[in-house]
């Protein structure tokens, strides 16, 4: 062990002293800061705190604005179920536009110009249980619409939908600021000021079926190719707002015909399964292609549920032998459910959807839509030809009970869309 030598100890002991000497020195100066931080080493400064909830704050606020859908400006009334209401006559504020003031609407659906005698079917407004629907505002959808495209793919129950959407904006626009063309399956509106598009695709299936000519698609024996979607899908890439429906199509018996291959084939290979399985596998290759090619936080994903029909007026307790023809109010039996709406298909419909890895809105509009069998264009329409005289004679016979007046019904629909795109 090395020791340290006689001559150093005190130059040593001499250090200490002036050490020991200055902390005592320091410690009286500051002695109350002293025994602050002794009694107190985990208080952070009042400043860090406020620093660390902003930061906190700023954090969450991250988080929730990550979590808004795209084109939400707003969030529905809590507890609200928009779809859940009852129907109002308000001769006041509808119809949103006069059937005249648009020249857009197809003649299978101008009831007013084919002769139909009463138009109170036009002043029904949807008010939901506790809660209103926000006003539409043209403007507004029109400046959301900026630079967008808004695109319905389905059949011609969509089509009426694009319809009802087109009049409901065109007239805030200057008759040189906008435009409609079709091309095939794809039919374009543009508002030109705001570069912006409503579009419609006729894809009754979704997927491809010998039923895709957009003007020749009449056919009885109808198949699909179910797993095949990018025939159509590749007009739908780019879109910022989809809107999708197919289910009429599918209602023409209990099976339906899946192709395996091309309808170019020579032999085709075809089978029979199950009207559900089929709809599922055609609704599997939809959501799979929304899945690879729509970002949710950019673009919004809609599917309105069935249209119903009313074909048969002693399901709600009228006339035997009647239909829609002639019906000109509502059913008011809140819990009425036509049989002819397939509870099966519906439940497909949430089985599939449940599994999607992206966030698709229901239009949930069949309740709403199954009390009014007043809104039909019954025979109050472009006939797509010469009606026999015995048919002429009873109008029940020729009534069209799946396609709805315009103004009417469809505007609600579209009302809805508004309210889950922009308050959801």
């Amino acid at each position: 062990m090395k020791h340290l030598s006689p001559h150093r100890r005190p130059h040593l002991l001499t250090s200490y002293l002036l050490t020991l000497s200055l902390i005592i020195f320091v410690a009286v100066l500051h002695g109350e800061d002293f025994i602050y931080i002794l009694c107190h080493p985990l208080v952070h400064h009042p400043g860090g705190q406020q620093q660390q909830q902003q930061q906190r704050q700023v954090s969450n606020n991250k988080e929730k604005d990550h979590e808004v859908a795209a084109f939400a400006i707003g969030e529905n009334e809590e507890g609200c179920d928009i779809f859940q209401g009852e129907w109002i006559y308000d001769d006041k504020w509808r119809p949103m536009y006069a059937e005249e003031e648009c020249p857009y609407i197809q003649p299978q659906l101008t009831c007013q110009a084919h002769g139909r005698p009463d138009n109170g079917y036009q002043n029904w407004r949807w008010k939901p249980h506790g809660c209103s629907l926000p006003s539409f505002n043209a403007t507004l959808m029109l400046e959301m619409l900026r630079g967008k495209r808004l695109m319905f793919v389905g059949d011609s129950l969509n089509r009426g939908q694009f319809v009802s959407m087109v009049c409901l904006l065109h007239r805030v626009i200057p008759e040189n600021a906008k435009s409609m063309e079709t091309n095939d399956s794809l039919t374009v509106f543009k508002a030109k000021d705001y570069n912006a598009s409503i579009e419609f695709y006729w894809a009754p299936f979704l997927v491809e079926s010998n039923s895709d000519d957009a003007v020749v698609h009449r056919v009885t024996d109808r198949i699909v190719r179910v797993e095949s979607i990018y025939k159509h899908a590749q007009h739908w890439k780019g879109v910022d707002i989809l809107v999708f429906n197919t289910y009429l199509w599918w209602m023409n018996g209990g099976k339906m015909k899946i192709m395996q291959g091309s309808f170019h084939d020579e032999l085709k290979n075809i089978t029979e399964i199950k009207r559900e399985d089929a709809y599922s596998l055609a609704l599997q290759s939809m959501l799979r292609w929304v899945e690879e090619n729509m970002d949710p936080h950019k673009t919004r994903v809609f599917f309105a549920t069935m249209s119903p029909s009313h074909w048969r007026s002693k399901d709600w307790g009228d006339e035997e032998d009647g239909n829609c023809y002639n019906q000109t109010t509502p059913i008011m039996d809140p819990s009425y459910w036509s049989p002819g709406t397939s509870k099966s298909m519906m439940r497909v419909l949430k089985n599939v959807f449940s599994t999607s890895r992206v966030p698709i809105a229901l239009l949930n509009i069949t309740q709403l839509s199954e009390y009014r069998k007043d809104a039909h264009t019954q025979i109050y329409k472009q006939q797509w030809g010469p009606i026999p005289p015995e048919k002429l004679a009873d109008p029940r016979s020729y009534a069209d009970c799946v396609h709805w007046c315009l103004p009417g019904l469809q505007d609600t629909w579209n009302e809805l869309l508004y309210a889950k795109l922009f308050f959801p």
